[in-house]
């Protein structure tokens, strides 16, 4: 089964919709970006959150003490890196992600997960913008690590799901309308990914 990721989200109603969906991870970013949360409140927000949903916090070139301070605020299960980067160990699983220019700037052997993105454009994520699938090598891609993004929306996830069999799909302007999470894109976006996996 196909797992998702709602990323980006800032408050309880998005929260609730995402849970409600079906969704088994929430994202939260810590680096510059409108979607941007304080710690503080992403430990109020989920404080009721069932055990079996993950808390991804969503960081870019971070430093280790800013991120394990933050992991501690929010409580965090997990932690994903956009950007330039040397951290290869934390307290929490890491989450390491790629853009896709071309399939040389993938190494990812050495996460226990990794997220394919679309290159950076404004943000380092969360442009709504597809990457050409096409340019990965998938003879040597470990499915079982393989997180997807980049311009994922209900309408084109199914196909993601067939091109690529990644382990979890990652959305976040996908579920959006006018840059703020729109509950019934999100609830469309986690049917879609279970009607995907049910023609598998």
């Amino acid at each position: 089964m196909t797992q998702v990721k709602i990323c980006g989200l800032k408050n309880r109603q998005a929260i609730e919709a995402a849970v409600m969906a079906g969704a088994d991870y929430l994202g939260f970013v810590f680096a510059e970006s409108p979607r941007q949360v304080r710690p503080e409140k992403v430990r109020d927000l989920t404080r009721d959150l069932p055990q079996e949903i993950k808390k991804v916090g969503v960081f870019v070139s971070p430093q280790k003490e800013e991120v394990e301070e933050i992991v501690a605020i929010a409580d965090l299960d997990m932690i994903q890196i956009h950007g330039k980067s040397d951290l290869t160990e934390l307290s929490r699983p890491i989450i390491r992600a790629f853009s896709i220019k071309d399939q040389e700037s993938i190494y990812f052997f050495q996460y226990p997960h990794f997220l394919l993105d679309a290159p950076p454009a404004k943000l380092m994520g969360g442009n709504g913008q597809t990457f050409d699938w096409q340019l990965v090598d998938q003879r040597h891609l470990p499915k079982k690590k393989l997180w997807l993004a980049g311009g994922l929306t209900a309408e084109n996830v199914g196909e993601a799901i067939q091109f690529f069999q990644p382990r979890v799909v990652d959305v976040s302007s996908g579920v959006e309308t006018d840059g703020e999470k729109d509950l019934a894109k999100i609830a469309a976006f986690c049917q879609a990914v279970k009607a995907a996996d049910a023609q598998k």
